[in-house]
């Protein structure tokens, strides 16, 4: 199989809230971790972003009023982001108010794993335990991997 360049890798996942700082609170205390960036940089912010994981890739929250149109229930493409323990995240973000989207399933008899939740923004965030992810990060990163 050819190697295809086209689509290199994930830069930016963004979602849209109507209270970016209540969202900027919720994702602060859901990854442990603040923002990193901010704009404007001072005052309430149009956008916020946090950089995530092993390639710290950046999930944004941008200001709905900005979006290219209104959202009137949870949809669309789903991002899947890897996680360790799928079961664990998933209850940690019902903990914090996020409802279900789609429960806990394995999608194959190889170790895949999804979920995802509506966050109280009302974002679909999949989160997912893919055994492709954790060879390529051991085949570039080893250190980064403790399966």
């Amino acid at each position: 199989m050819k190697k295809s360049n086209i689509l290199r890798g994930l830069a930016t996942s963004c979602f849209y809230a109507d209270d970016l700082s209540a969202a900027r609170k919720w994702y602060a205390e859901f990854l442990g971790i603040d923002s990193y960036f901010a704009f404007p940089p001072s005052g309430d912010p149009a956008y916020i972003e946090f950089r995530l994981g092993d390639y710290e890739h950046e999930l944004g929250f941008i200001d709905a009023k900005y979006a290219p149109h209104a959202k009137t229930e949870p949809g669309g493409a789903i991002t899947y982001w890897h996680v360790d323990d799928v079961e664990a995240t998933y209850a940690r973000l019902l903990e914090l108010g996020a409802t279900t989207f789609e429960p806990v399933m394995a999608r194959s008899d190889s170790g895949f794993v999804t979920a995802s939740v509506v966050d109280p923004f009302g974002n679909v965030l999949g989160i997912m335990y893919n055994p492709h992810y954790i060879d390529i990060l051991k085949s570039v990163a080893p250190e980064k991997t403790d399966s």
